[in-house]
């Protein structure tokens, strides 16, 4: 008995369809009879539908399945389709190539949109606002020089980078930078050091003084009764 498995036979153009429907399409090819061929693409188009129900509602769903019969067909089938029979050179045009930013980041804990926030800088006339958002890029330096090196940098050193990354072409109040704190807040570990008192809401409190007293008397009975391990 001869076997015939599936990676013997030829390569399916669209094999979501499956092979069945794959050979109802090559069997048309066969037909002679143009009218008798239109027919059975017709029928051809239904089973197809039929496989995806929930897409019938969908624009363009029946211009879709023209165009998936002829792909499978290898636009070679000869029918009278209700829309534009899509050819392989519209179907097979190679995407645009993409180009890709080649340029060097300098300082990469800061990023690249710092570096060109501070360049942009050179061409605002108003102090004021140059003033202000210097004094936002360098809390933000601070916070991710912090995430990336894991300590806090000195504020000259803030200083010193945005001197270089302005090329000197901005006037920096360096009395106001070196007063700078960060307003980096680091996440508090989960587990409380030794000492410290762990901040408890009301209701918590509440809660385990009222555990702690139910285990004080929990061998006492109600009614000022003996206790339960006393001897008689």
């Amino acid at each position: 008995m001869k076997k015939n498995y599936n990676y013997t036979r030829r390569k399916l153009y669209l094999p979501e369809y499956g092979r069945h429907i794959q050979e109802m399409i090559d069997s048309l090819m066969q037909i002679e009879d143009r009218h008798e061929r239109n027919r059975q693409a017709r029928a051809v188009i239904a089973v197809m539908g039929n496989l995806n129900p929930l897409l019938r509602d969908t624009a363009d769903f029946t211009h879709k399945l023209w165009d998936h019969l002829f792909i499978m067909s290898d636009f070679q089938l000869d029918v009278d389709s209700p829309y534009p029979r899509p050819t392989r050179q519209e179907l097979t045009v190679s995407p645009r190539h993409m180009a890709y930013t080649q340029g060097r980041i300098t300082y990469k804990h800061y990023g690249k949109y710092v570096e060109r926030m501070i360049g942009t800088l050179a061409g605002v006339k108003d102090p004021h606002a140059v003033a202000s958002t210097v004094d936002n890029l360098a809390r933000y330096m601070r916070t991710k020089s912090y995430e990336y090196n894991q300590e806090h940098p000195n504020n000259e050193v803030i200083v010193r980078d945005i001197k270089r990354m302005s090329g000197g072409n901005i006037q920096l109040d360096e009395e106001a930078l070196n007063n700078l704190r960060s307003d980096y807040k680091q996440p508090f570990s989960a587990r409380p050091q030794k000492g410290a008192q762990q901040h408890r809401p009301p209701h918590a409190q509440q809660q385990r003084q009222k555990n702690r007293n139910a285990q004080q008397y929990r061998g006492f009975v109600k009614n000022n009764g003996s206790h339960r391990n006393s001897s008689k």
